[in-house]
């Protein structure tokens, strides 16, 4: 917990948006398990979508920062994934670009977590609220309209031109609203971006999130991590902000 003084000075809310704000694995395995139906494809569309996030999505940023692949958008990320994961099931994809490109799409329409539109707008009463994800500004943006979700800022790896974790996505952020870094909190249910924005300055703010990998997984909440603040989701971080009195 950090002292009261400096929480005082925190100004806007920077938030992670995939498994933080939408839980996009129910909606993605929904849309797969339709898309399956359609096709007359059977499939673990859970096994899919799992490895279409984190071998397409995060394996892919990781590439990028290595340098090995060029910055490209998160919808280019998926859909080179995607392309991949279709061809293993044997879906004609080169004759069926219209229904590729809508299912790729499905990470524009994800929904969000219950408390998720109603915690923004608290939270939105006292303080800026922004996206800052490494998806990309249209991702984001239909997203955000597909699921009413009221941002006031949009930021994206797109604009900050580097992929979280990299210090300067968190830096040029802060950079993009006016603000220091020490002006700005991270809002994420990831220890690792956690971490990385605390690196460079940002206060933060952990949410337990324990759904986004499925219902079925042993995920608990630790009362000892390194963060600012914890809490079971964005009602509870309001009420806790708000305890502390910080806007």
């Amino acid at each position: 917990m950090i002292e009261n003084s400096k929480l005082g000075q925190i100004r806007a809310l920077c938030f992670d948006v995939f498994g933080t704000v939408v839980d996009w694995r129910t909606t993605v395995i929904r849309e797969l398990e339709l898309f399956g139906s359609e096709q007359e494809i059977k499939a673990d569309w859970s096994e899919f979508a799992d490895r279409w996030r984190t071998e397409g999505y995060m394996g892919g940023m990781r590439l990028v920062q290595e340098g090995s692949l060029a910055f490209q958008s998160a919808d280019a990320l998926h859909l080179r994934m995607l392309n991949i994961l279709l061809e293993e099931i044997g879906f004609d994809v080169k004759n069926n670009l219209a229904t590729v490109d809508h299912l790729n799409r499905v990470w524009h329409r994800l929904q969000p977590w219950p408390d998720s539109v109603a915690g923004l707008e608290n939270l939105r009463s006292n303080f800026i609220v922004s996206t800052l994800s490494n998806g990309n500004m249209s991702l984001l943006t239909n997203m955000a309209k597909y699921s009413n979700l009221r941002w006031d800022v949009i930021l994206s790896a797109e604009i900050t031109g580097a992929f979280k974790p990299n210090p300067e996505c968190y830096k040029n952020a802060a950079n993009l609203l006016g603000l220091n870094t020490d002006e700005v909190m991270l809002v994420a249910a990831h220890e690792g971006d956690l971490l990385a924005a605390e690196a460079v300055g940002f206060s933060t703010a952990y949410i337990f999130r324990p759904d986004e990998y499925g219902t079925d997984n042993t995920k608990v909440l630790k009362p000892d991590l390194p963060f600012d603040f914890i809490a079971n989701d964005f009602n509870h971080l309001a009420e806790i902000l708000a305890a502390h009195k910080i806007n």
